[in-house]
Parts: structure tokens; sequence; C-alpha cells
């Protein structure tokens, strides 16, 4: 069994992304890495070379930023990714440049590509989601955070990123995965307030023109926590991936944000349909970007 893993990328350090992190969280599970590395005026090139892994390799891409189609780019620079592994492997591992995978799920992940690998209906493998928000003590969880996604996918080039790189498609249909018990870390929106204000300035560049970003995010915009309003925030138990405590030592600012307050922003009808989902699991008219295969 051959597995690639691959990523895109693009200003890096600007952006302060844990890519390396992301990168070197699958590494040990993967034969080859493909990094997309887009036109940076940083030194993104720098922090992945300085991986030093000979199973990293490097294509240059250049972002269309003229592209604002729903973050369209996006998608495009995946699959410029994905199109670049070798020919002869079995898996391809996606992860994006603020993803990390903890390594208690290493073996897992290998063991279902390895049971898989000759079950033709399986074209993909589903994860679970852990959304840190604020700081790396809390993750959102309601209905406004997505709870899984694809991120294993079967080598096959009629596969590609859909819309923007939320999940994949083939041939134009929904892929037919299997849910896995392991976790991606989503650390995208673990930042201070200064740090989410510039994020959100260079994401939403690539879905809304000059007019709307003049509007609604204009040069003196500032972030506060509710701005995204996360809903509810759960106190994270657990540890953080080995490849995080660097960041997390590093951490110099803090959750500002009432939770209590946050709750009560919870209209009735989220706050019934949160219960349902806590007391069921089930949660009540979910898009769903896959389809799981019954085994």
């Amino acid at each position: 069994m051959k597995v690639s893993g691959f990523t895109f990328i693009r200003n890096a350090v600007k952006n302060d992304y844990p890519v390396v992190e992301a990168i070197t969280s699958i590494l040990p599970v993967c034969d080859e890495f493909i990094v997309a590395l887009g036109d940076s005026d940083d030194d993104t090139e720098k922090l992945i070379n300085d991986i030093n892994s000979p199973k990293i390799k490097i294509i240059r891409t250049v972002w269309d930023t003229g592209v604002r189609d729903g973050g369209k780019v996006f998608a495009d620079e995946t699959d410029k990714a994905f199109n670049a592994i070798a020919a002869d492997s079995d898996w391809a591992f996606y992860i994006q440049g603020d993803e990390v995978v903890h390594e208690k799920y290493l073996p897992l992940i290998k063991q279902e590509m390895q049971d898989n690998l000759t079950d033709t209906k399986v074209e993909g493998l589903l994860f679970k989601y852990l959304h840190f928000y604020g700081s790396y003590d809390y993750y959102g969880h309601s209905r406004r955070w997505y709870r899984r996604e694809i991120r294993i996918v079967r080598n096959n080039k009629a596969i590609h990123s859909y819309r923007d790189a939320q999940g994949f498609r083939l041939d134009g249909r929904k892929i037919q995965v299997k849910l896995i018990d392991a976790y991606i870390y989503h650390y995208g929106w673990v930042k201070p307030p200064s740090g989410l204000a510039n994020k959100l300035r260079n994401f939403n560049q690539f879905y809304h023109d000059d007019a709307w970003m003049a509007q609604n995010l204009p040069e003196t915009f500032t972030f506060d926590y509710s701005h995204k309003n996360p809903d509810r925030l759960l106190h994270f138990t657990g540890t953080h991936p080995a490849v995080m405590q660097k960041r997390l030592a590093a951490t110099n600012w803090s959750l500002d944000l009432d939770l209590k307050e946050l709750d009560k922003k919870m209209s009735f009808r989220r706050k019934v349909l949160q219960k349902i989902e806590d007391l069921t699991g089930w949660r009540v008219s979910e898009y769903r970007n896959y389809k799981i295969v019954k085994k």
C-alpha cells in the first residue's frame, strides 16, 4: 500500500498557518507528500524546506487572485496538488494548512486504509472534527460547525475538490466513504484578535469583491471573539498533538468571551435541535457532502 499526502499553501508565514505542524502530523503514514506552493511573498518556501524530509515534493503554482467565486481558487489549488501525486499511490491523504492529526490516531488511520484497500465500494475515508476557537482550551460544538469531512480519497483522477475545497466529488457525484474514529484538529480560529482580523481579510478576498470588502472588512476592522458567533463552546479536556506543543507554549493571549452569554444567544429552535443532537447523536437536516457506506 502506497500513500501520498497533499496540501496547498500560500503566505503561511504572513498568515501564521500551522502548515508545518499539519504536514508533519501525517508524514509518518505517507510515502510522499506533495505541497502545492502558491506564489508567496514571504518565507513560506523556506518554512516547507526546513521540514527537511525526502518525502516532500514542492510544485510551484500561481494563484488566480481574480477568481472570487465562492473560494473556487482553494479547490483549484487542491486539485493541482492531488493531480501531482505518484501514479502508483493507492490513497491520497489531504490536509489543509490549519488542520492537524493527533499522533494517537495514526495507527488506526493506517489500519483503515489497509483494511479498505480492496473494497472498491469505499472511495474515501471520513474524519470527525474538533474546531478549536479563540484558544486551545475551547472548541465549537454546535450546528454552526461541520462535524465531518473527507480527508482520504483513492488515487482516482476523476476525483476533484469541491466548491472551496470543502470536500471531494467523483465525476460530479458525492463520494462513498467510510466514517472512521479519528479526528482532524482544526486550528484556523486559534489566533489573537489581530491575527483573526488579518485572517478574515485575507480569506474573504477570495469570496467577495472589493466593494463588499470595503464595507464589511475595511482596513480599520478589528476582531472580537463574538464576531463569528461560535454559538456554543465546550472546554477541551484532552491533549493536543505533539507537533502543536511549541505553539501552545507560545500562547500570549486569552479568550475574551462570556460563555454563558454566548449560550443565551442561541435561539429556542437551535437549542432544541442541539439538545436532540446531544442526546441521540443525530444532527437534524445535516448537510452531508458524502455518502456513508453501510458495512
